[in-house]
């Protein structure tokens, strides 16, 4: 069962994330410790993903997440609806390689950045150690580590 419920996860995961360079309009809570020790929340936008193992995110590289980042790498994403919440718990890192942010880059990254060789623009990746699903629905939670 944990196995059906974690691929499960994985597809929402999918669902929200970017899909053939378009912006779906999918969500995620990003959850990091600020620079005086505190739990932060962002909403980000996943650009892409390996099910629930790991995900990318886009952002600025002189913005306060990367400098959350760099002081401690442990994070927390969360997708939730009524349908579903998965928790995921990780560690994250800032990603600056040129090849990287070209595969990363989709087209409302140029809202925010002039195109993928832009010195502001890095990738957060996401790398998941364990997890809490809940699909409501069906009463199906599972906890567990990658």
């Amino acid at each position: 069962m944990n196995h059906e419920v974690i691929a499960k996860a994985g597809k929402v995961v999918e669902m929200n994330a970017v899909k053939d360079g378009k912006y779906t309009g999918g969500i995620s809570v990003l959850s990091l410790i600020d620079l005086e020790g505190f739990p932060t929340a962002s909403i980000l936008s996943p650009s892409k993903c390996d099910g629930i193992n790991w995900m990318t995110f886009c952002t600025n590289i002189n913005a306060n997440g990367a400098k959350r980042v760099a002081k401690c790498n442990r994070a927390s994403v969360c997708f939730a609806t009524v349908e579903y919440c998965i928790n995921l718990v990780g560690e994250m890192e800032i990603i600056t390689s040129p090849e990287v942010k070209a595969e990363m880059w989709y087209d409302g990254l140029s809202h925010h950045f002039t195109d993928a060789d832009d010195p502001n623009y890095c990738v957060f990746k996401f790398t998941t150690k364990r997890y809490k699903i809940l699909f409501t629905e069906v009463g199906e939670e599972v906890e567990g580590n990658l």
